[in-house]
């Protein structure tokens, strides 16, 4: 695929509007083209060009962002909405909108919601970010020493 050229959107509109004022007017087709050579600074080929491209922008007017005008070489094949003009393809090019997707809401601790797997960190801050001081390990140590005296106090 050779390309040749292209025509915005914004541009192809106003060819449209060109066009459309020129009809009203009861214009020749040869008026038209004249026209909107001189209004748009087109000549040869280029005007050939253009309005052949403001053909198929009014054909597909919903969502256009652009014309192109290319050439294909042997053996490839023309996309869908390609409109053949002599040797000349035309192709429309579409906007694509994305979808709007919203973050994910948080639990019920403030955090995000549980996505890989984990999940039981403790929820308050650090200490200390060398870990545990002395005095902790003592605390957690009488604390888990002191459950397992229950714990078999209560199995007899």
């Amino acid at each position: 695929m050779k390309s040749i050229t292209e025509f915005a959107n914004f541009t192809l509109a106003n060819g449209l509007k060109a066009k459309a004022a020129l009809t009203e007017g009861g214009k020749t087709a040869e008026e038209i083209t004249q026209s909107i050579g001189e209004t748009f600074k087109y000549a040869g080929d280029k005007l050939k060009h253009f309005i052949n491209a403001i053909g198929v922008a009014e054909q597909n007017p919903e969502k256009l962002k652009r014309v192109l005008v290319v050439t294909l070489a042997e053996g490839e094949a023309a996309p869908v909405k390609a409109l053949l003009v002599e040797e000349t393809h035309y192709i429309p090019e579409f906007i694509v909108e994305t979808k709007y997707q919203p973050l994910q809401k948080a639990d019920a601790k403030g955090g995000r919601a549980n996505q890989r797997g984990g999940g039981n960190k403790p929820s308050g801050p650090k200490s200390s970010p060398w870990g545990m001081s002395p005095e902790e390990k003592a605390a957690k140590n009488k604390g888990a020493a002191g459950k397992t005296i229950v714990a078999k106090t209560t199995a007899k």
